[in-house]
């Protein structure tokens, strides 16, 4: 989800790391989010989908990044 404060370099970053995602779909991704408030980082089973999102808080609390991660 969109934020506007966390910083776009450190979005690309996470969603490389807890999504694997090459630096190209990570991009484009981050600027979706950036564009329309939200984007899907991938359809996962609930379990995982829960754990990837935890992961992104983890890695977005200790830079004081308000990026959120949500599970639909």
């Amino acid at each position: 989800m969109n934020d506007d404060a966390t910083p776009m370099e450190f979005v690309v970053a996470v969603l490389e790391r807890v999504f694997a995602m090459d630096r190209v779909v990570a991009t484009r991704c981050m600027f979706e989010a950036h564009t329309h408030g939200i984007t899907a980082c991938g359809t996962y089973p609930p379990e995982v989908a829960t754990a990837r999102a935890a992961q992104v808080l983890d890695l977005a609390r200790p830079h004081g990044d308000e990026l959120r991660c949500v599970v639909t």
